[in-house]
C-alpha cells in the first residue's frame, strides 16, 4: 500500500487502554486568569517574535512589509526550521514574565536546536543581541534589517543555536543532550533554575531517555532545579513522533513512574493562562522541595514538577498550501513555503501569513512597542540572554600541590590510585566547584580514594542521599557527558573517568561540545571555561577479566580529529607523570583533555622533578634505559643504531624491557629510548601549537636512524600524526590491532605485536642495517627471541597466567 498523507491537522493520539483513573496522577491546578494587560503583552511579544522568526527564514528585503511583497524580497536560499518556533516563543514569553515577577536567575535551554529563529527573535526584542553585538543588531531599523536579512547567510547567525547565541549553553546541532546539560548546569548553583524544552522528536533519543532520571542525582539542598517542558507538537521531519502518539494517560503514567509531577498544558484557547499557571505551580513546587532540604528535613524521593506542552506544529503559520496540510503536520518542520521566491501562489501565501502578525503595530521605527516589552525583566542582568553564568562564569580551582602526592622512583604504583589520593585533596579544597561524573567504575578503576572525604550523590538511595557527595555515578555515559558539559559551561570544573572501551559512546557529544567551545573562543563577549577532562583507564592492555568487547582505544582518534587548538591527548608513562598531567589539565582552559593511564601497579620511572620536566617537554630521551649508558662527561646517548619510542603505560614498559633484553642479548646494538607523554608534539610543527620544531624533533629522534614506535592506540592514528615529518620511510608503528580475548595481559602484548620480544626483534632487524656486527648474528638473536616467546606462550597456555617474572622492575631502576 502506498504511503498516504495524514488527512487532518494535528491528529490526536489513539486512545490507550489504561484506566481513566490514572489521570488522577496528572496535576490539576486552579487556573487564575491573567490580567488583561499582561495577556495582551504576552500575545504582542509572541506575535512580534513569530513574525521575526518567519521573516528571518524568508526575507532579504522589505523586512516590515512596507511595500507589496515581491519575489525579489525573498531569499534565494530558504534555510531554517519554522515548525518548532511558535512553541519555543510561547515558552520564552512566559519565562520572561516569570523572571520579572520573581526576580529569578534562569537559563533557557532549547533542545530543538534548529529553533534558532525563535531564540534570536526573542533575544532581539529583549535587547540582548544589542548588548553583545552593538552596532549590528540594535533595536532600531538597521538592527532589525540585519537580524532578518543575515540569518542563515554567510556572516550571519546559523540556523541552529550555538555559542554566538546569547544565553545559550548548548550546541543545537545534534538532538538529545539538552536535558542532561540542564541538570549539570544547576548542580552547585542553588539559586539557578534552568527551563529546558525537550522536543518530542528529541525525546526519542537515547541520551534524552536516560536524562529524565537526572532528578535522582539532584540534591535540592546544594543545587538549583530544572523545569523540563516536553513540547509535544506531534511531528518530526517527516513522521509522527512517539510522544505525539501517546495520549495523556500514557504520558502521565510514564513520567509519574520516573518521579515527576506532570502538568499537561493543552488548552489552545487559553494557552497563556494555562502555561503561566503551570509555570507558577512548578516554581512553587521547586521552592517547597528546596526549602525542606535546606531546613534539614529533605523530602525523600521528592516528585519534581514537569510540564507537557501540546501545541500544533508550525502553529500560526500557513494552514494549507498546494493542497497539503502545513500547520499541524510535518510539512511545517522546515520551510513551509519552499517556492516562495519563484511561485506566485506561495508568495501570496507568505504575504498573508506574515501580514497576519500585524508587525507594524508591534514594531514602530524599528523599535518594539512598550506592550511587547512590558513582560521583560526590569533588570537587564536577569534577562535570558544576559545572565552572567551563561557567558562569563569561570571559577578557578584552589590549587593543590600535586608534588605532595608523588611516589618513589623504582616502585610499582597504580596511576589511578595515586591520582585518586590527589583528587581527594582537590575535592576537599574545592567543595562546590568540582565534580566527578562516571559510570559505576570508580572502585574498579581504583580512583576510590576520592571517596575518603566525600560520597556518591544518588538521592534515591537512602544511604547516599542528602550528604553533599561530589561523585555522581550513573550507568549512562550520555548523562555523564551532559552533566559535565552543563557544569563546565556554567563555570565549574569536572572530570569524567571511564573504561577506555566505552568512552566512544559519547564521541558525537564530545564533538558537538568542542564545536561550541571553538565558536565561543571566537566570540569576543564569551569568557574562558575550564577544560573538559576525560580519564581513560581499564585499557585494552589490562582487561583482567573482560574480553574483546572491552578492548577499544578509538576515543583517541575522536579527540585527534578536533581542531588543533582544542585537542590535547596525554599518555603519561607512570604515576608521577600522571599526577603532573592531571594537575595541569585541571588548571587548563578551553581544551578537550584526554588522559590515558593504567589502574594496575606499574613501574615508576621518573622522580618528581624529572616527571615535571618530562611532562613540560611532552617527550624526552630516557638515558637510563638507552645503551650504551651515557657517562657523566657525555650525558647524551650519541649516534644510536635504532630509536625505540614508547607511548602509553603498558607499551612503554615493554619498550623498557626490550631495551633491557637487548642490552643483555646484543650489547653491540646502540639503542636510544624515548617516551612521549604529550601525543600532540609529534604533529608537524605547523599543525599544532605543541608540535616539536623540526630541529628539536631531529635532535631527539635523529634525522636518519630507524624509528620504532610502540603505541597504545591504533597505528594509523600515529601514522597520521607523523605525516609531514621528514624521513617517514624509516618510521614504523605498532599498536592495538583488534586482536584480543579474555586472556592474560602479556598475551595481549603478544597478540598485538607490541611485546618486548616484538620490539626487540624489530630493533634487531632495523639495527642490522646499521651495524655489521648485529647483521652477522641476526638469525641467532632472532632464534633466541623466538624460543623465549615459545616458552612464554606455553607457560600461559598451561597455567592460565603470565610468568611470575614478567613484570619485574627493569634492572635500570633497581640501581
Amino acid at each position: 500500500m502506498a504511503n498516504g498523507e495524514i488527512p487532518i491537522s494535528n491528529p490526536p493520539a489513539l486512545p490507550s487502554r489504561l484506566p481513566e483513573s490514572v489521570l488522577e496522577l496528572a496535576v490539576q491546578i486552579q487556573r487564575k486568569p491573567l490580567p488583561e494587560n499582561v495577556r495582551k503583552s504576552l500575545r504582542d511579544f509572541q506575535q512580534a517574535a513569530c513574525y521575526l522568526a518567519a521573516a528571518m527564514i524568508f526575507l532579504r528585503d522589505n523586512v516590515l512589509l512596507e511595500s507589496d511583497l515581491q519575489h525579489e524580497h525573498v531569499k534565494p536560499r530558504l534555510l531554517g526550521h519554522w515548525g518548532t518556533c511558535p512553541g519555543l516563543i510561547i515558552v520564552q514569553s512566559h519565562l520572561n514574565l516569570l523572571i520579572r515577577n520573581h526576580d529569578l536567575d534562569m537559563i533557557y535551554v532549547i533542545g530543538p536546536g534548529h529553533g534558532a529563529p525563535a531564540a534570536l527573535a526573542a533575544l532581539w526584542l529583549e535587547g540582548s543581541l544589542e548588548k553583545f553585538y552593538p552596532g549590528e543588531y540594535d533595536r532600531n531599523a538597521d538592527g532589525l534589517r540585519n537580524l532578518i536579512t543575515r540569518f542563515s547567510v554567510p556572516g550571519g547567525f546559523p540556523s541552529h543555536i550555538n555559542a554566538e547565541t546569547p544565553g545559550s549553553i548548548h550546541e543545537g546541532g545534534e538532538l538529545g543532550y539538552a536535558l542532561a546539560v540542564s541538570f549539570g548546569a544547576v548542580m552547585d548553583s542553588p539559586d539557578l533554575i534552568v527551563t529546558c524544552v525537550v522536543g518530542d522528536g528529541e525525546a526519542e533519543t537515547g541520551p534524552t531517555a536516560t536524562a529524565w532520571h537526572a532528578i535522582k542525582f539532584l540534591d535540592p539542598r546544594e543545587s538549583g532545579a530544572v523545569i523540563p517542558i516536553l513540547h509535544v507538537n506531534g511531528f518530526k521531519i517527516s513522521e509522527r513522533t512517539i510522544f505525539g502518539c501517546m495520549d495523556d494517560k500514557e504520558i502521565v503514567c510514564l513520567f509519574s513512574g520516573y518521579g515527576y509531577q506532570v502538568r499537561i498544558v493543552e488548552d489552545l484557547e487559553n494557552i497563556d493562562d494555562d502555561l503561566q499557571g503551570a509555570l507558577e505551580w512548578a516554581l512553587a513546587e521547586i521552592k517547597k522541595i528546596q526549602k525542606a532540604a535546606r531546613s534539614g528535613e529533605p523530602i525523600a524521593k521528592p516528585r519534581w514538577p514537569m510540564i507537557v506542552l501540546r501545541t500544533p506544529k508550525g502553529w500560526t503559520g500557513p494552514k494549507v498550501v498546494d493542497g497539503k496540510i502545513i500547520e499541524g503536520s510535518f510539512h511545517s518542520h522546515q520551510v513551509p513555503l519552499p517556492k516562495a521566491n519563484s511561485d506566485d501562489s506561495q508568495l501570496a501565501a507568505l504575504k498573508d501569513w506574515l501580514s497576519s502578525y500585524n508587525i507594524r503595530e508591534l514594531i514602530k521605527d524599528g523599535k518594539p512597542t512598550e506592550s511587547v516589552l512590558s513582560i521583560l525583566p526590569q533588570n537587564d542582568e536577569k534577562k535570558l540572554g544576559q545572565l552572567k553564568s551563561t557567558y562569563d562564569p569561570y571559577t578557578g580551582l584552589k590549587a593543590v600541590e600535586w608534588e605532595d602526592f608523588t611516589v618513589e622512583k623504582g616502585t610499582d604504583q597504580s596511576c589511578m590510585q595515586v591520582t585518586g589520593e590527589y583528587l581527594d585533596k582537590v575535592f576537599q579544597e574545592n567543595p562546590t566547584t568540582i565534580r566527578l561524573f562516571s559510570p559505576d567504575e570508580l572502585e574498579s578503576n581504583k580512583l576510590n580514594a576520592i571517596l575518603n572525604h566525600t560520597q556518591r550523590n544518588f538521592q534515591w538511595d537512602e544511604y547516599s542521599r542528602a550528604n553533599g557527595g561530589r561523585v555522581i555515578e550513573v550507568l549512562s555515559e550520555h548523562d555523564c557527558q551532559g552533566f559535565m558539559q552543563g557544569y563546565t559551561l556554567t563555570g565549574r570544573t569536572a572530570l569524567f573517568p571511564s573504561y577506555e572501551s566505552f568512552l566512544g559512546i559519547v564521541h558525537t557529544m564530545m564533538v558537538q561540545y568542542s564545536k561550541f567551545i571553538k565558536i565561543a573562543k571566537e566570540v569576543r563577549w564569551r569568557g574562558d571555561l575550564a577544560s573538559i577532562n576525560y580519564i581513560e583507564t581499564s585499557t585494552w592492555a589490562r582487561q583482567e577479566h573482560n574480553g574483546f568487547s572491552h578492548q577499544n582505544p578509538s576515543f583517541i582518534g575522536a579527540v585527534l580529529n578536533l581542531k588543533a587548538e582544542a585537542a590535547r591527548v596525554y599518555l603519561p608513562p607512570d604515576a608521577n607523570c600522571f599526577l603532573s598531567t592531571v594537575n595541569h589539565c585541571l588548571r587548563s582552559k578551553n581544551y578537550t583533555n584526554l588522559i590515558i593511564g593504567s589502574k594496575q601497579p606499574t613501574a615508576v620511572y621518573l622522580s618528581q622533578e624529572d616527571a615535571h620536566e618530562h611532562c613540560r617537554q611532552g617527550a624526552s630521551v630516557w638515558h637510563f634505559a638507552s645503551s650504551p649508558e651515557p657517562s657523566r662527561s657525555s650525558p647524551s646517548t650519541t649516534n644510536p643504531d635504532v630509536v625505540l619510542v614508547g607511548i602509553g603505560v603498558e607499551v612503554t614498559f615493554e619498550v623498557i624491557k626490550a631495551a633491557e633484553l637487548l642490552r643483555d642479548l646484543c650489547p653491540e646494538l646502540h639503542v636510544r629510548v624515548i617516551n612521549v607523554t604529550d601525543l600532540m608534539i609529534l604533529f608537524a610543527e605547523s599543525k599544532h601549537p605543541h608540535a616539536l620544531s623540526k630541529d628539536h624533533f631531529i635532535e631527539m629522534f635523529t634525522a636518519d636512524k630507524p624509528l620504532l614506535f610502540n603505541y597504545h592506540g591504533y597505528p594509523t592514528e600515529l601514522q597520521g600524526l607523523l605525516f609531514g615529518r621528514e624521513g617517514l620511510h624509516r618510521m614504523t608503528v605498532e599498536g592495538y590491532t583488534e586482536e584480543g580475548s579474555t586472556t592474560t595481559p602479556f598475551d595481549m602484548m603478544l597478540l598485538n605485536r607490541v611485546s618486548r620480544f616484538d620490539v626487540a626483534s624489530r630493533a634487531l632487524r632495523a639495527g642490522s642495517e646499521q651495524s655489521d656486527k648485529v647483521k652477522q648474528q641476526l638469525d641467532t638473536y632472532l632464534n633466541d627471541i623466538s624460543a623465549r616467546v615459545k616458552d612464554v606462550r606455553a607457560f600461559i597456555a598451561e597455567n592460565g597466567k603470565d610468568p611470575d617474572d614478567m613484570y619485574e622492575m627493569p634492572k635500570f631502576l633497581k640501581k
